[in-house]
């Protein structure tokens, strides 16, 4: 099976690759880095962070240093409303060394190839509005609160 690869420049360390999970051993580094960052680190109750898509129709990613070791994780699924981005989380000892970026270009060439003409969407966290700005996402509406934490609807512009 082919798998997608990220990479970013050697003089970044460490270099971040993200691919799509194929085993079931990444998919629970990608599970363990989501709790780290969401239920412990933001008090999202767990039943919310982890629901039945991640066991049924979504589509896993894990980033990991150019040493193997895991540090972001990411899924997409297809909804009533078009290709929802989720579950962008990035270990806060790898954040600002593109494992967030890394994260995403694999993600959205996957999403392109699989739904090129899909609407493609997500609900950024206020503090990562500016960075899905910086990556061709535009804010739609207005502000709202999802698991107790203030988010923006951001849409894709291919």
């Amino acid at each position: 099976m082919l798998r997608c690869l990220a990479q970013w420049p050697l003089n970044k360390k460490p270099m971040i690759t993200a691919h799509r999970i194929t085993d079931p051993q990444e998919l629970a580094e990608a599970f363990a880095i989501r709790h780290e960052v969401f239920v412990q680190g933001q008090n999202v109750p767990p039943e919310k962070e982890h629901d039945q898509h991640d066991q049924t129709d979504a589509a896993h990613y894990l980033a990991r240093t150019n040493e193997g070791t895991p540090c972001g994780a990411a899924r997409w699924r297809v909804t009533d409303n078009g290709v929802k981005l989720e579950r962008f989380a990035v270990l806060e000892a790898y954040r600002n060394q593109q494992a967030g970026a890394a994260l995403l270009q694999a993600v959205l060439q996957d999403v392109a190839a699989a739904h090129p003409t899909a609407e493609v969407y997500l609900h950024a966290q206020l503090p990562a509005v500016r960075f899905y700005l910086r990556h061709g996402f535009e804010t739609v509406g207005e502000q709202f609160t999802e698991a107790g934490i203030d988010h923006y609807k951001m849409r894709w512009q291919r």
